[in-house]
């Protein structure tokens, strides 16, 4: 199970920005969960997504850089 979870939406362009920078910064491998099936997922992220979650519970939300996403590996 990886560390990071990238909660997104299908047709996302916010989201696939946010794949572009995670892709950009080479970021360790991480799973995608997508919201739109999910009623809980889509009350808790529905008007965040992106956001990036570490195993621990830390979230940060889009829009997020290069020196966010190297916080979150520390």
């Amino acid at each position: 199970m990886s560390a990071f979870t990238l909660f997104q939406r299908d047709d996302c362009h916010l989201c696939d920005q946010a794949l572009e920078v995670l892709a950009s910064v080479r970021f360790p491998d991480f799973s995608s969960v997508f919201i739109d099936d999910d009623e809980a997922l889509e009350a808790r992220y529905g008007a965040r997504v992106p956001v990036l979650r570490r195993s621990d519970g830390v979230e940060i939300d889009w829009p997020f850089d290069p020196a966010a996403l190297q916080s979150m590996l520390l």
